[in-house]
């Protein structure tokens, strides 16, 4: 059975029981990880620009890093839910990014997301990221997100899907072996 939600613009969340939504944009689809997205992620989560900008991605990747990574994401016991920017359907890689929603407590949940530099200045992470807070799939009540501060076009993703600034913190990044400053930023959903 699968419930289609039609109060989202320009998207539809499907939601089959016991697995993740789906969330449908008009750009791409964000779907669960499959093995068959390894070589791509592999690709992309390799590149130390990718690895620089997130916190757990190491660089180099080591070997077996994307099949560990698609095997967490897709463990019926994950705390994370993890979404594949799959533009397949409209002429483009079947790998763009990743998006992932990390549940905390209190109703909330911290959203953190990665596009391939191949894509990077088209819009692709505002979409998005814009989809997920929109679909709200685990009803969170807020939304966090943590932005290292020398990475300032994902500073503008987050406050195009209605992030407000919070405050300033740090954060540990493997790639780089060092405590980077960040902003944090928090969206109500409710």
């Amino acid at each position: 059975m699968t419930v289609i939600m039609t109060n989202l613009p320009e998207q539809t969340v499907s939601f089959v029981p016991e697995t993740q939504a789906v969330i449908e944009t008009e750009r791409f689809t964000l779907r669960p990880p499959r093995l068959s997205d390894q070589g791509l992620l592999a690709l992309y989560a390799g590149d130390k620009r990718v690895a620089n900008a997130t916190r757990s991605i190491p660089h180099p990747l080591p070997p077996g890093a994307t099949e560990a990574f698609i095997k967490r994401a897709s463990d019926p016991a994950r705390t994370k839910q993890t979404w594949i920017l799959d533009g397949a359907t409209q002429g483009l890689s079947e790998v763009l990014g990743v998006i992932s929603l990390k549940p905390l407590d209190r109703e909330q949940c911290e959203v953190s997301f990665w596009v391939a530099p191949s894509f990077w200045g088209t819009g692709l992470a505002r979409t998005a990221v814009k989809a997920i807070v929109d679909a709200n799939p685990l009803e969170s009540k807020t939304i966090f997100a943590s932005i290292f501060q020398d990475n300032q076009a994902s500073a503008r993703v987050v406050t195009f899907a209605g992030f407000q600034y919070l405050g300033d913190a740090e954060a540990f990044c493997v790639s780089r072996e060092a405590t980077v400053k960040t902003w944090t930023y928090l969206c109500k959903t409710a």
